[in-house]
């Protein structure tokens, strides 16, 4: 990736989030103002998200019509608005590491996020909404999940939601399942053959995911027959906690050093026994390819699951390459809008997913590369959903150009979110789901 005045690929600093340093308030504010300073002569990110109008806003606002004149008790509604989608480090700042300004734009705002929860101003709402263990195995309950998703349906309830707990009343919802997709998932001896190629082992232990297992089951069980009709058997991690990604946005660090705890030790046993790793929410990717390194740089497990984990139609294409991927699709899938999902894009993989539907025939792919602003939590909450839809448009109006057959993200929040902006009846596919229907399984 070519940047202004530097032509080396950005490199990222461990995350020294264990120095007590980390969490000085003054050093921070220090920090945040001259990054600030830098965006503000820069402007380049204005387009991504609605962190960098809040900063130019304030900027043009203020009586010098600098960053000196902005108060740094404002330095906070910007700090909320960034979700870390980390769009602005590997895609458009030119002056991150190993530029001599070695700026950081997401994990300083993950900074800044970690001082507010330390300090113990997060919202309750905001806390639970990042519980998704806690949520989903509650939600998850046989009598508990038809009835919520009934109740999300009403008009009238969800104005009470909103009112009680800032979900926003128009805001898109996922429904739970009461048969989760790890009780769909077999877990498979370690001794089960496979056919190593292209570096991966040629079997592959699937990480469920808390979205996918207790929201959105089927494109999992999508995966696994992809997978296998390519001769790549599948596994269940023996068990899991959330990736702690959600955790990580709030700036809750020590719960995603406990989730760490967890989920690192059964991976890296999986590694051990000659299992690769896949998730299908990109974010959870992202999880163990950099978040994790980063915060625990020195930890060998860590870097061993790293190492390991793939992104589904990374895995897919690195086969492919070796001659390992069948090619006997039973059926064109036609146009197919297709929204790259921030998580995935900043993997550094290329373009996997497109690359892998593109080998259907009959197939044409218009892939969208613009962040659809969902994050997750983002989207719902009752302050930021006016900016999630307006950050959407643009996703949506392409989609709508297109007129496809099919559309949807490696991100199925993601996915949704943009059917919900469109508000035509249509529903979102995942990609994955797309394959299988290819091949005719």
């Amino acid at each position: 990736m070519t940047r202004e005045g530097n032509l080396e690929a950005p490199t990222r600093h461990p995350l020294d989030w264990q120095n007590p340093a980390f969490y000085d308030e003054a050093a921070l504010t220090q920090e945040m103002e001259r990054v600030f300073e830098i965006c503000h002569g820069c402007r380049r990110c204005v387009s991504l998200c609605q962190a960098f109008p809040t900063l130019f806003d304030l900027v043009d606002a203020s009586e010098t019509m600098e960053v000196d004149g902005v108060r740094k008790e404002d330095y906070g509604k910007v700090v909320e608005h960034c979700y870390l989608c980390d769009l602005c480090y590997m895609t458009k700042c030119p002056y991150v590491p190993p530029h001599e300004w070695n700026l950081d734009f997401p994990h300083l705002m993950l900074r800044a996020k970690a001082v507010h929860f330390k300090k113990g101003q997060t919202k309750l709402r905001d806390k639970i909404l990042t519980s998704t263990d806690l949520v989903g195995r509650f939600c998850g309950i046989p009598i508990v999940a038809p009835t919520l998703n009934a109740v999300n349906k009403i008009g009238a309830m969800r104005k009470v939601l909103e009112g009680v707990a800032g979900i926003h009343s128009e805001a898109w919802l996922p429904e739970f399942s009461s048969r989760p997709l790890r009780s769909r998932l077999r877990e498979l001896p370690d001794d089960t053959p496979a056919e190593p190629a292209a570096g991966t082992t040629g079997k592959v232990a699937l990480f469920a995911t808390c979205y996918m297992n207790r929201n959105e089951p089927g494109p999992g069980e999508d995966l696994v027959a992809v997978f296998e009709h390519n001769g790549i058997p599948v596994t269940r991690v023996p068990s899991e906690q959330c990736c702690g990604m959600p955790k990580l946005e709030l700036g809750d660090l020590e719960s995603v050093r406990r989730a760490k705890e967890k989920n690192i030790p059964l991976l890296a046993r999986l590694v051990d026994a000659g299992w690769d790793l896949t998730a299908l929410v990109p974010s959870c990717v992202l999880m163990f390819k950099q978040e994790l390194p980063l915060m625990f740089p020195d930890d060998p497990d860590v870097r061993k699951v790293k190492d390991a984990f793939y992104d589904p139609f990374e895995y897919l294409m690195l086969r492919h390459k070796a001659g390992r991927l069948k090619t006997d699709f039973k059926t064109g899938l036609g146009k197919v809008s297709y929204h790259a999902a921030c998580h995935q894009r900043v993997q550094n993989i290329g373009q996997k997913t497109r690359e892998c539907l593109s080998l259907v025939p009959d197939t044409t792919i218009d892939s969208i590369e613009r962040c659809s602003g969902h994050d997750g939590t983002y989207a719902v909450k009752r302050e930021f959903h006016q900016y999630a839809m307006k950050i959407v448009r643009p996703v949506v109006n392409r989609v709508n150009q297109n007129a496809p057959d099919h559309y949807g993200s490696d991100c199925a929040m993601a996915g949704h979110h943009i059917g919900h902006a469109r508000a035509d009846g249509t529903a979102p596919e995942h990609p994955i789901t797309l394959l299988r229907k290819a091949y005719g399984l």
